[in-house]
């Protein structure tokens, strides 16, 4: 009978375990190093930003007016400033509208037009449910080939990865992600899942949930002229 305590006994399987452990936090921490590095030579400020069809605005939520949040103000005002100077001809919004009651993209819009953006530019996607659909949908639907993405500085690498991977040739600028209460850590922390189920879409070339087609930007930026 052997004398050998039971955790002596089971070496080889907790040896296995912990291989595995390494292996997935590695692949984890890869994999998100990945989507936050890969991209860093695209982020532009609104001066410097390159001429491109769209500014590409992605949906943060709305307050309980029914009106952008904070974030999502932030946002917009840097496609006003996008717009305003020429690097970009038509806004693109992208947002959630998955229900009546919540309509991101056309609040979207009518902040724009309520800060001097004509809306015969501003374009809206009304199923934009996240970062990946806003991408997708921006290049298969709306027939867009180059975009600046604008949003939070956190969450920029992983939009320019998933437009990039779209097949956008895409730019992004960065605006401010401070709060003052402690949603901006539970944000920063979201994007390491967040990271690893956007290296997924893009790895699949996952499609939006809503395909189909829509005014493209070329007829809207012809109107426009």
């Amino acid at each position: 009978m052997s004398t050998r305590p039971r955790w002596y006994r089971r070496r080889p399987i907790l040896a296995v375990t912990a291989a595995a452990g390494v292996v997935a936090l590695v692949t984890v921490a890869g994999t998100y190093a990945v989507v936050q590095l890969s991209e860093r030579s695209r982020v532009v400020s609104v001066a410097d930003a390159p001429h491109a069809e769209v500014a590409l605005v992605l949906g943060a939520g709305l307050t309980a007016e029914g009106t952008p949040t904070l974030y999502l103000e932030r946002r917009l005002e840097a496609a006003r400033q996008l717009w305003e100077r020429g690097a970009v001809d038509v806004v693109l919004v992208s947002g959630d509208n998955s229900r009546t009651s919540h309509d991101e993209p056309t609040a979207m819009r009518d902040w724009l037009v309520d800060h001097g953006v004509p809306s015969r530019v501003v374009v809206r996607d009304y199923a934009g449910f996240d970062t990946q659909d806003s991408c997708m949908r921006a290049r298969e639907v709306f027939g867009v080939t180059s975009a600046v993405v604008v949003t939070q500085d956190y969450h920029l690498p992983r939009a320019l990865y998933a437009c990039d991977h779209a097949g956008l040739d895409v730019h992004g600028v960065a605006v401010s992600s401070s709060l003052d209460d402690r949603r901006t850590i539970v944000y920063r922390l979201r994007e390491v899942p967040a990271s690893l189920k956007g290296a997924w879409d893009a790895l699949v070339h996952a499609p939006p949930t809503y395909g189909g087609h829509e005014t493209s930007v070329e007829d809207v930026v012809a109107r426009a002229g």
